[in-house]
């Protein structure tokens, strides 16, 4: 014993076995520990109490979630956990979301990403007359005398955002080879400045009756 109290590498060693030992018998002998283990999940984001006429758009789909699951029960179900955010009262433009976990009965160790980063804009509607786009080659000198679009305006809905991208609707008509009355459904197409399409917008409706009448032109003159 008074070795031991004049001989540091020995306390020390002492000191080390000691808390070895304590390590061994706390966490190998203890049953709820070793029936325990930490399971991932990954669970959709889902965005709630937003309004009907604004939408949120975010990059961030999925959450991972760690648990802690025992291994004697089945395993908990990516359903069993919802990751939500709450955008109830916020404005419109670039918001910082936290997301809330809805998680009964389940002990959650951590959660990637804590918050979500959003952009939030109202859905608008528009009205826009159908722009004609005649496509293929005129031939036998038919010239179009009159075109009626049914109906003459089609509404346009989509973010504000996306609906200022839009310069005009266009409806692609064939060029008729022959004089007479034709009608077809032609579809309408939301365009920008360079006549190329802009996706996001909804058209209604998106086909449209096009009625052409041609007529026989003047020939050469000799």
């Amino acid at each position: 014993m008074k070795l031991l109290r004049h001989n540091f590498p020995l306390k020390l060693l002492s000191f080390l076995i000691a808390v070895t030992g304590w390590a061994f018998f706390r966490y190998t002998n203890n049953p709820l520990l070793a029936s325990q283990y930490d399971q991932q999940l990954s669970v959709p984001i889902v965005a709630i109490n937003l309004p009907p006429d604004e939408v949120a758009e975010f990059s961030d789909k999925n959450a991972v979630v760690t648990i802690r699951a025992n291994r004697d029960a089945a395993p908990i179900k990516p359903d069993q956990v919802k990751a939500v955010l709450n955008l109830a009262g916020l404005s419109s433009g670039v918001q910082n979301v936290p997301i809330t976990l809805v998680a009964p009965n389940i002990a959650v160790q951590s959660l990637s990403p804590g918050s979500v980063t959003l952009r939030i804009e109202r859905i608008e509607h528009r009205l826009a007359s159908p722009l004609i786009h005649y496509t293929g080659v005129a031939r036998n000198g038919v010239v179009v005398s009159k075109l009626l679009p049914d109906p003459a305006s089609v509404t346009l809905q989509g973010t504000s955002g996306v609906l200022a991208q839009v310069a005009g609707v266009r409806v692609d008509v064939p060029l008729p080879q022959s004089p007479g009355t034709t009608d077809s459904m032609r579809r309408v197409v939301p365009v920008d400045v360079l006549g190329r399409r802009v996706p996001g917008v909804s058209v209604t409706p998106d086909l449209i009756l096009i009625r052409v009448t041609a007529v026989a032109g003047e020939g050469p003159q000799r």
